[in-house]
């Protein structure tokens, strides 16, 4: 996590009974939603509202790849923090994120997302980010 001018938000989660999986500890696919809240977050922080640019515009911003680097499992009722952080919104979207253990600031995971810019119907690909997200995202 480079760029300490990038656009950030960060979100107090505690990991609910239903998504531990038989070993006690946080499914791995619960963690994308955790990044969503934070992402999400991000987003309207900076006023963003994709509902509506897609209402005026056609264009959607679906997500294309996600990573996640699992490196100390969440378990039941852990307080945790996950962070979203933009490092690129020109030709698509990137967001960093980090989840950290409360109360010791201890990582657990870190991941990445990218979306991109899509016009509707055709499910055209576009090759760059709309200035006015890119503002928005201050990137």
């Amino acid at each position: 996590m480079k760029d300490s001018k990038a656009k950030t938000f960060s979100v107090t989660l505690r990991v609910p009974f239903h998504h531990l999986d038989p070993m006690h500890v946080v499914w791995h696919g619960n963690y994308f939603q955790y990044f969503e809240a934070a992402r999400d977050g991000l987003f309207n922080s900076a006023d963003i509202d994709f509902l509506a640019f897609y209402s005026q515009t056609g264009l959607l911003f679906p997500v294309i790849r996600i990573s996640a680097k699992y490196i100390r499992p969440l378990r039941y009722k852990d307080e945790f923090v996950c962070t979203a952080r933009i490092v690129e919104a020109k030709r698509k979207i990137v967001v960093d994120y980090e989840i950290r253990l409360l109360p010791d600031n201890i990582l657990c995971t870190t991941g990445q997302s990218e979306q991109v810019a899509m016009k509707m119907p055709d499910l055209e690909i576009e090759f760059e980010i709309p200035q006015k997200i890119r503002k928005a995202l201050e990137v």
